[in-house]
């Protein structure tokens, strides 16, 4: 059995096998020799301290004692070609993964995705950052992969007890993606590398005789007695099922109104809003490493960042070191902003995420929209800051420092972000207890960060689709819909996922559970 070491190590030192055994040896006061394997099972950073540290998870094999490699396969997929039909609406991560776990299961999958396939998505997203054209049903949020497909493909989760994180991330080894995924503390795919690993999701569904459909909208859920019978297209089509897997994802609005019209148990959900903020990578790598120059073996930096303002939580959300602004509307007439890196987050600029949470109660206004009075609440900024940003696909933006002191930033520099930016005074753009929220966030989180709170950050509004503005309820134990039986409310979109792991296991709880109760 080899021997599990924990360890700290100087960046180099990590970067070099070699120099780690060294460091072994010492540790275990035994010769390099006598080592005849190391295997590095975890690994971070630990940069609390001036001088910084990566931390190993090591395993230790010593002469005489054998290591096998092991990769992570795939699992032995059946042929499911006429097997029994399941409905997955949603070709996401809780879509595509639940569409893997009822192969599984033996039972063939029917996914329907209203957008393109991952590669003819770019076509649509050339158009929204050249040409600021929305095409409503292929985006950023919309197509085959999800809104994590373009928009960064991150997959640290918080989420241990949803489900087992590691069968995730060994499937996407399987399927292609680095096997450091299974070594960092905060893996990363990058966007540029995680189409091809969702093209071969895709291939693998087909191959085992499953369905997936591109541009196909639903646009009616059949039900007879409270059970599930299937879905119609907008072309009128009907394919027929009584268990259908809902994944639509946190910006299917279209799907919300459509449950809301049918009286379909929906109920609005809190959720967070704010601004996008980028800095040069540079500036956050000296303050999170405390040096000038990060160096060749330090990536670059991360920040998380969390305050309690005037009674609300404001946090960093969806970091992105070394990568770019995305424009993330769903319909014309808005705007909305993500993040997204890279696999190598080589770009010079990072940007983050900052929002206020919200409370049902900041939704009042919209009450007459029921339900729906947390998406209304989302959708009016996302207008407002259209409006007052030219009615185009370029936001509203301002240096960070002139926001704090309600400055109308004299001019904006060119962002990562292709479309464009206006300057404006963002209070235009939210209600007045975000704005104070975030004013007076911005001054406690550069008392916190050092050089954080700096006119050379331009802050883009907003940032708004953070999580679903809807629940849609379901049974705890069944995970079917609380009155509908057959739906099965799945990932983002529904209110129990946040992100791709923790939608990927989502996905394959509602295919197990679907699995169980028709062999009951």
């Amino acid at each position: 059995m080899p021997k599990e070491l924990l360890t700290q190590v100087a960046p180099a030192v990590a970067a070099d096998l070699n120099q780690v055994k060294e460091h072994v040896s010492k540790m275990l006061r035994c010769s390099p020799f006598d080592i005849s394997h190391l295997s590095i099972r975890k690994r971070s950073i630990d940069a609390r301290q001036k001088s910084i540290k990566v931390n190993l998870k090591l395993d230790v094999y010593f002469q005489g004692e054998t290591f096998v490699e092991q990769a992570p396969e795939l699992p032995d997929y059946q042929n499911v070609e006429n097997a029994r039909e399941i409905i997955v609406i949603g070709a996401g991560p809780a879509g595509l993964f639940a569409a893997l776990q009822l192969i599984e299961c033996g039972l063939r999958p029917i996914v329907i995705e209203r957008g393109k396939d991952v590669r003819g998505r770019r076509r649509d997203l050339k158009a929204i950052n050249r040409d600021h054209i929305v095409n409503e049903d292929s985006n950023y949020c919309f197509g085959e992969g999800g809104a994590g497909t373009y928009s960064d493909g991150k997959l640290y989760t918080r989420s241990k007890k949803r489900g087992d994180v590691d069968r995730i991330l060994e499937l996407l080894v399987a399927f292609g993606a680095s096997d450091e995924i299974l070594i960092e503390a905060h893996p990363h795919i990058g966007t540029n590398k995680l189409p091809k690993i969702i093209e071969d999701i895709r291939n693998k569904i087909i191959e085992c005789g499953g369905k997936v459909l591109f541009d196909t909208k639903v646009v009616d859920i059949l039900t007879e007695s409270n059970q599930v019978k299937g879905i119609v297209t907008q072309t009128g089509d009907k394919i027929l099922s009584d268990h259908i897997i809902l994944a639509t994802g946190h910006s299917a609005r279209d799907i919300f109104e459509l449950l809301d019209r049918k009286k379909i148990f929906i109920e609005a959900k809190p959720f967070a809003l704010g601004v996008r903020a980028e800095h040069p990578q540079t500036l956050i790598d000296q303050i999170q490493y405390s040096c000038d120059f990060r160096g060749e073996f330090l990536p670059p930096a991360p920040y998380s960042i969390v305050k309690q303002v005037n009674g609300r939580g404001m946090y960093s959300f969806c970091m992105c070191p070394g990568g770019v602004i995305a424009p993330c509307a769903t319909s014309p007439g808005e705007v909305v902003t993500n993040g997204w890196s890279p696999s190598k987050r080589d770009q010079e600029t990072a940007n983050s995420g900052i929002v206020v949470e919200l409370r049902l109660e900041d939704f009042v206004p919209f009450a007459k929209f029921g339900a729906l009075a947390g998406m209304e609440f989302q959708k009016s900024i996302e207008q407002k800051a259209w409006n007052v940003a030219g009615q185009t696909q370029k936001v509203p933006a301002q240096r960070m420092i002139d926001f704090t002191q309600t400055k109308v930033s004299a001019d904006i520099p060119k962002t990562s972000y292709v479309p464009g930016t206006t300057s404006v005074e963002l209070g235009r753009v939210f209600p007045g207890f975000i704005t104070q929220t975030l004013r007076q966030g911005f001054v406690e989180f550069g008392k916190s960060m050092r050089g954080y709170l700096t006119n050379d950050a331009v802050l883009h509004a907003p940032e708004s689709r953070t999580s679903s503005p809807v629940r849609i309820p379901r049974d705890a134990v069944s995970l079917e819909h609380v009155h509908l039986k057959g739906l099965y409310p799945c990932g983002e979109g529904a209110g129990y996922a946040g992100g791709i792991v923790s939608a990927a296991i989502d996905g394959e709880k509602c295919a197990l559970k679907i699995a169980e109760s028709i062999r009951r």
